[in-house]
C-alpha cells in the first residue's frame, strides 16, 4: 500500500510547544542571564524571517555554523529548521582549512560564525554566499541586529516529510576526511523520543540540564531532548572545562542531567570540588563516545551514587544503539556485567555479524551492525561511503564486539584498533582495562606498533597519577600474570597527559602522531 502521507512534525515545533506551555519559565541560562522560552521562540522566529527575507534561504539549503557554545547558536538552530533549511554545525576547534573543506563538502549557502573566528570565515568565503556574525564584527551582519530588525516577525513552520534532512552531522574524521551523515526530521523525532524513554525517563520541566560538551554534536541532540520537555539548558560561562564551576552550577540550579564523555566524567569526579558542592539533585550522568574503564566507573559511582547512564552509538545512528541504565551499574563486580555497553535501545535491533553478514552466536567477536528508525539516511554526496556502510539494510558501525546470551553487547574496539602479533588478534581495550587497575596509573592507551619479529607488538602509553613515581619496566612486571603472555605489551612509555580531541576523547590517531613527533614510535 502506498503511504497516504510521510509528512512529520518540523523539529522547530519543539521550541514552539515549550514556548506555549512555559512562556515565562527559563529555557536557557548562562551566568546571570536567563532567557525565557517565549524570548527564545521570538528570537528564533525573527532570525528565521531574516534568513528568508534578507538572504533568500529556503528549504533544503544548508547553513554552516562555526561557533562556540552560546545561546545565539542554539536558538539559530530552530530558526534554520523553521525555514526547512539544514543545520551544519562544525567542531569549532577545527582549523580554518578543515572548516573550508566542510563548507565545500556540505554545499552550504550561508555561514553563521562567531566573531572570534575571522580566519575561519575568510577560509569559507569562496564557498558560502554570505556570513552572519554572532557578535558585532567585520565578518558580516550581526545576528543580534538581524533579530532586532525582524522583531515580531516569523515565517510559517516549513512543511517537512520524514526523510527531509535537518542536520548534517559531520563524523570526527578519525579515518580520513569527515563525512556528512544526513539526519532527518523523522529520524530525529524518534531519537529524541528514545533519549527521553531510555536515557532520562521521567524528565519534566521541573528538571535542569547542564551542558559540558560541544552543542555542535551529541550535546546538541541531548539539549534538543530537553527542549522537548521544557527543561532549561544551563551553559557554563567559561569556554574551558572547570570542574569547580560545573559542580557549583549543579548545586545552584539543582541540575538533574548532564551528557558528556568518559574522560570528562573522570576529570569531574577526581576533582576535589565534587565534595565541596551539593550534587544530590543529579539523576542522570550520561556518558557516551567510548565505554568507561572499570576503575573510573567505580570511582564515579562511589562519588555520585547510582546516576551513571551509558549509551553506545555513532553520529550515523545519533547515539541510539545500546543503553546501560543506572540500575545496571554497580561498584560490586559480582553484581555487574563488567565491560558491557548495555542492551539494544527501544525500537532498535543490534547484531554481531561475520564478514558475510551472518549473525554470530553469543560470545563470538564480529562487527556490530544495527537497523532501526535512528539510522541516518546516508552520507551526503558520497555513494562510495554509503556502499561500504550498508549491507542488506544493516548499518555497519566499524566497531567490533560480542553479545552474550541475554543480548548485552560488549565492545572490543574499532576494527582499526585491533593489531596482529605473531598471528594472534590483539584487542587493546582488554590490556587497557588491566593497566587501569594499577593504583598509580590515571590514563592508558595501547597501540599495535611495528615489530621486526612479531609483525606488531603492543606499545602502552601510560599517564601516572599526580605524585606517583613509576618505571616503565616496573609497570610491565606488574602486568605480568594479569593477562596472557602473548597479549603483553613489548614497551611502556610514560607521559604527563594523553592528547584529547575537541570532544574530550582520547583518539589512537592523535596518540600515534604524538609518538612519532616525540621520536618514540618504532620503525617498521
Amino acid at each position: 500500500m502506498t503511504p497516504v502521507s510521510t509528512r512529520v512534525m518540523n523539529l522547530c515545533h519543539f521550541l514552539t510547544q515549550s514556548a506555549r506551555r512555559f512562556p515565562d519559565r527559563p529555557g536557557f541560562i548562562r551566568g546571570e542571564t536567563s532567557t525565557t522560552w517565549a524570548e527564545m521562540q521570538a528570537s528564533a522566529g525573527a532570525f528565521a524571517q531574516a534568513l528568508v527575507h534578507d538572504y533568500g534561504l529556503k528549504k533544503g539549503d544548508r547553513l554552516l555554523v562555526q561557533s562556540a557554545n552560546c545561546r545565539e547558536m542554539f536558538v539559530a538552530m530552530f530558526a534554520c529548521w523553521r525555514v526547512g533549511a539544514v543545520w551544519v554545525p562544525a567542531n569549532y576547534r577545527q582549523s580554518p582549512e578543515d572548516l573550508a573543506y566542510l563548507a565545500q563538502a556540505s554545499g552550504a549557502r550561508l555561514m553563521l560564525c562567531g566573531a572570534q573566528f575571522p580566519d575561519h570565515a575568510a577560509a569559507c568565503a569562496p564557498s558560502v554566499g554570505a556570513v552572519i556574525s554572532i557578535g558585532a564584527s567585520s565578518l558580516g551582519r550581526d545576528y543580534a541586529e538581524l533579530v532586532r530588525r525582524h522583531a515580531g516577525e516569523a515565517p510559517p513552520e516549513a512543511e517537512v516529510t520524514r526523510d527531509d534532512p535537518c542536520w548534517f552531522f559531520f563524523t570526527s574524521g578519525t579515518t580520513g576526511r569527515p563525512k556528512a551523515a544526513v539526519l532527518t526530521h523523522g529520524q530525529m523525532a524518534f531519537v529524541i523520543t528514545n533519549h527521553l524513554c531510555d536515557l532520562m525517563p521521567g524528565t519534566t520541566e521541573a528538571h535542569a540540564s547542564l551542558v559540558v560538551a560541544p552543542l555542535s554534536h551529541g550535546a546538541g541532540i541531548h539539549q534538543l531532548a530537553q527542549v522537548a520537555r521544557g527543561v532549561p539548558t544551563i551553559l557554563p560561562e567559561g569556554d574551558r572545562l572547570d570542574p569547580a564551576e560545573i559542580w557549583a552550577l549543579v548545586a545552584r540550579h539543582r541540575v538533574t542531567n548532564m551528557f558528556t564523555v568518559p574522560t570528562i566524567v573522570k576529570l569531574l569526579v577526581e576533582d576535589e570540588a565534587v565534595d565541596r558542592f551539593d550534587h544530590s539533585s543529579l539523576r542522570y550522568l550520561i556518558y557516551a563516545g567510548a565505554p568507561m574503564y572499570r576503575a573510573d566507573q567505580i570511582r564515579a559511582l562511589d562519588r555520585l551514587g547510582p546516576v551513571l547512564v551509558q549509551y553506545f552509538g555513532l553520529g550515523e545512528v545519533t547515539g541510539n544503539i545500546t543503553v546501560l541504565p543506572p540500575a545496571l551499574h554497580s561498584t560490586d563486580d559480582a553484581a555487574m556485567r563488567i565491560g558491557t555497553c548495555g542492551f539494544a535501545r527501544t525500537g532498535m535491533q543490534v547484531q554481531v555479524q561475520d564478514g558475510e553478514g551472518r549473525e554470530l552466536p553469543p560470545g563470538e567477536t564480529g562487527e556490530i551492525a544495527v537497523i532501526g528508525p535512528a539510522v541516518f539516511a546516508g552520507y551526503h554526496d558520497n555513494p562510495a561511503a554509503n556502499a561500504a556502510a550498508f549491507r542488506n539494510g544493516w548499518f555497519l558501525t566499524g566497531d567490533l564486539g560480542h553479545m552474550d546470551a541475554e543480548g548485552f553487547l560488549y565492545l572490543t574496539g574499532r576494527a582499526s584498533d585491533m593489531y596482529i602479533s605473531g598471528g594472534s588478534n590483539i584487542y587493546p581495550r582488554e590490556i587497557e582495562e588491566k593497566l587501569l587497575t594499577h593504583p598509580d596509573l590515571a590514563e592508558v592507551l595501547v597501540l599495535g606498533a611495528p615489530d621486526p619479529v612479531w609483525g606488531e607488538t603492543g606499545l602502552a602509553v601510560c599517564v601516572p597519577r599526580p605524585g606517583a613515581r613509576l618505571d616503565p619496566q616496573a609497570v610491565l612486571a606488574w602486568l605480568e600474570g594479569r593477562i596472557a603472555r602473548y597479549k603483553m605489551p613489548r614497551r611502556v612509555v610514560l607521559w604527563e597527559a594523553l592528547p584529547k580531541s575537541a570532544y574530550g576523547k582520547i583518539t589512537r590517531r592523535m596518540v600515534r602522531d604524538a609518538l612519532i613527533a616525540r621520536g618514540e614510535w618504532p620503525e617498521g
